[in-house]
C-alpha cells in the first residue's frame, strides 16, 4: 500500500533572491529528514548549488529527476523548471523572480493533482513580483483554492505546538475589513476552523475563540456595532449548529493574558490582529496552513527575507515545521477518513419480524 512508503513532499523554491534555497536546504541538511519523507525540490538544482556555494550553506546531495514519480525514498530529489540562464540577484525585488517561483508553484500543484506527490511546501514569494497575467491574487492561499480547491474554500490557520490562529479575512486592506466582516463569513471560517481542528489536528471537540474586531469588543456598541450585531449573533448560530465556539473576545488582552491557552483555536477578524500575537508568541516555530481544501498545503510563516538574503544567516526552523505538519496533517486526514469512511455497525429490530444484522464495515477492505 502506499501508506507504506515514504510520504512526497513537494516544496516549491519561492522567491529565488529570498531565502528560500538557505532554509530548504537547512532544514533538509539532516538525514533523518529522508527517513521521514521524500523531499522532491521544484527549482534548479543550478540556484540550489549558487546559495550553497555562495552562503557557505551544508551540502545535501540533490539527485535531479525529470518528474516527482522518479524521486526515490531515501534521497532529495530536484526537478528543473526554471530557465537555466535564470538570473539570481539576491536582496532584489524582480520580475524574473516572480516568474521563476509561479513557474514552480504551478508545476508542484499539477503535480499534486496528478498524485504525483502528497503534500506540497511553499517557500515565501514576494507577492508583488509574482503578478503577471497569469498569476492575480493576494498570495498562495487565494491562488490554493482558485487552482485546486474544486470550489471548497480555504482558510489561513497559523500553526505552533501551543496556538493556532485563523482568519476571517486574509490580505485585504485595512480600510475594507469591516465590510468583510458579515455573519455569513464568520459562520463560513468557524465551520472550515472545526472542520480542521477535528480532521487535520485529530482534535475530537474543538473550542474556539473568536475575538472581536473593535477594541474593547465594542463597548456595547459605544465603540462599533459589529460585534452586537454580527459576531455575537455568528458565535451564538454556531453554538446551535453543534460547534464549540465562544466569544467574541477582546483582542488587545487575549494574548496577554495566556486565554488562549484554554482554547484550540482562534478566530481573528483580520491579519495583524491575528498573526502579529502569533508570531510573538510562536518566534521563528510558526508554520501557515492552507485549510479547507483536499489538498495539503504548508509554508513557513516567514516572507522571503530581502534583508538577509545570501548571507546564510536565515532560521531553517519554521522550513522544518512546515515540512513536519505537512506530513502530520496528511496522516491524520487518512486516519480521519478511514474512522468516517463508513457509519458504525447498525442492527435493525422490527417487532414480529426476524431480525436482519447489517454490517456495513465487512466490505471495507481497507478496515483495521
Amino acid at each position: 500500500m502506499k501508506d507504506n512508503k515514504n510520504i512526497k513532499v513537494g516544496i516549491t523554491h519561492g522567491d529565488i533572491n529570498g531565502i528560500g534555497y538557505e532554509v530548504i536546504l537547512k532544514a533538509l541538511e539532516d538525514p533523518r529528514m529522508t527517513e521521514l519523507c521524500t523531499p522532491v525540490i521544484y527549482g534548479s538544482a543550478k540556484i540550489a548549488a549558487y546559495y550553497r556555494k555562495g552562503a557557505d550553506l551544508p551540502q545535501v546531495n540533490m539527485t535531479t529527476v525529470a518528474s516527482a514519480v522518479e524521486a526515490r525514498d531515501g534521497e532529495v530529489s530536484i526537478v528543473n523548471v526554471v530557465p537555466e540562464d535564470t538570473k539570481i540577484e539576491p536582496g532584489v525585488v524582480s520580475k524574473v523572480a516572480g516568474e521563476a517561483a509561479f513557474i514552480a508553484l504551478e508545476r508542484a500543484v499539477a503535480d499534486m493533482r496528478k498524485g504525483e506527490i502528497d503534500v506540497v511546501v511553499t517557500a515565501p514569494i514576494n507577492k508583488d513580483s509574482i503578478q503577471s497575467d497569469t498569476f492575480r491574487f493576494p498570495g498562495h492561499t487565494e491562488y490554493l483554492e482558485a487552482s485546486i480547491g474544486d470550489g471548497d474554500k480555504s482558510l489561513m490557520i497559523l500553526c505552533s505546538d501551543t496556538l493556532r490562529v485563523a482568519l476571517v479575512t486574509t490580505h485585504m486592506p485595512i480600510s475594507k475589513i469591516a465590510g468583510a466582516i458579515t455573519r455569513e463569513a464568520i459562520l463560513e471560517k468557524l465551520a472550515i476552523f472545526d472542520k480542521s481542528l477535528r480532521r487535520d489536528f485529530a482534535i475530537r471537540a474543538p473550542r474556539i475563540a473568536v475575538l472581536a474586531l473593535n477594541p474593547h469588543a465594542g463597548e456595547n456598541g459605544l465603540l462599533g456595532a459589529e460585534e452586537k450585531d454580527i459576531i455575537a449573533p455568528a458565535v451564538e448560530e454556531a453554538r446551535k449548529s453543534g460547534m464549540l465556539a465562544f466569544g467574541p473576545y477582546a483582542a488587545d488582552g487575549f494574548f496577554g493574558s495566556e486565554a488562549y491557552t484554554k482554547f484550540d483555536g482562534i478566530l481573528a477578524m483580520y491579519h495583524d490582529q491575528g498573526l502579529a500575537p502569533f508570531k510573538t508568541i510562536a518566534m521563528e516555530s510558526g508554520v501557515n496552513f492552507t485549510a479547507g481544501l483536499p489538498f495539503v498545503r504548508t509554508s513557513p510563516d516567514h516572507g522571503t527575507g530581502f534583508d538577509i538574503a545570501g548571507k546564510g544567516e536565515a532560521s531553517e526552523v519554521s522550513m522544518r515545521q512546515a515540512i513536519y505538519m505537512a506530513i502530520d496533517v496528511y496522516r491524520n486526514r487518512k486516519d480521519y477518513d478511514r474512522a468516517y469512511r463508513n457509519p458504525l455497525r447498525k442492527q435493525y429490530f422490527e417487532k414480529g419480524k426476524d431480525n436482519v444484522v447489517l454490517d456495513l464495515s465487512k466490505d471495507d477492505s481497507d478496515h483495521a
